[in-house]
């Protein structure tokens, strides 16, 4: 059983989005496991057996408890009832409290795809008669990361101080070198270094070093104001 379960279209859109929030969560003794949707192949640098190698080093990197990959098809996902089926079994049997899915406005038609297949699952996760593994179960929050292709100036519902996490963040996306690094050695700034000033700047206006920005549907309920910023 989890506390929280990421789940992203490929290989990296954990590490990209959500990878300082799932490191604060174990700094504080939670489970994590990061749920993968495809592949993430095929890639201009990649292939099926290079990924795999790059996310289980990311894996390491991150700590986490759990990771899996639900096989669907890379550049063709689909909230599919057969998809839904398969994530909502997934999700009744794993049991986390909360959900990272991708933010629902995007560019890229498999982050789209996933975000619908996402909250699809976490309602038929609950459904009683039904040939669904396990028994019923409802995640109680949705939270949604940003690793977007488009240039959106959104306002997110809150921002994490990841400042104390930020370099094993980026050592995890890192280990995605056939995607980041690999054939982009002439590029300045870097993707790397794009990546610290986009976490630099969502830091700064919440008055820290590093940032990542959440976003959510429904209100988020605070218990104790000694942690706002």
């Amino acid at each position: 059983m989890l506390d929280c379960l990421v789940i992203a279209p490929h290989p990296d859109d954990a590490e990209l989005g959500a990878a300082g929030f799932i490191l604060a969560l174990k700094a504080e003794g939670r489970r994590v496991g990061v749920l993968d949707l495809t592949n993430g192949e095929p890639t201009p640098r990649g292939n099926p057996q290079l990924r795999q190698q790059e996310t289980e080093q990311a894996t390491q990197v991150l700590q986490l408890d759990w990771r899996d990959n639900l096989g669907l098809p890379n550049r063709r996902l689909q909230p599919t009832l057969e998809a839904r089926h398969q994530l909502a079994g997934v999700l009744r049997q794993v049991r986390p409290q909360w959900i990272l899915a991708p933010y629902w406005v995007d560019a890229h038609p498999d982050h789209v795809a996933a975000t619908q297949l996402i909250e699809d699952a976490r309602f038929w996760a609950k459904l009683t008669q039904t040939d669904l593994p396990g028994t019923p179960f409802h995640p109680a929050r949705i939270f949604y990361y940003f690793c977007i292709h488009l240039r959106l100036a959104v306002p997110p519902a809150f921002v994490l101080d990841i400042s104390r996490f930020w370099e094993q963040k980026a050592a995890a996306i890192a280990c995605y070198r056939s995607q980041f690094i690999t054939g982009r050695e002439a590029e300045s700034p870097s993707l790397l270094e794009q990546f610290r000033t986009e976490a630099a700047h969502w830091g700064r206006l919440i008055g820290t070093a590093y940032g990542e920005p959440m976003a959510t549907r429904e209100p988020v309920g605070v218990s104790q104001l000694a942690g706002l910023l």
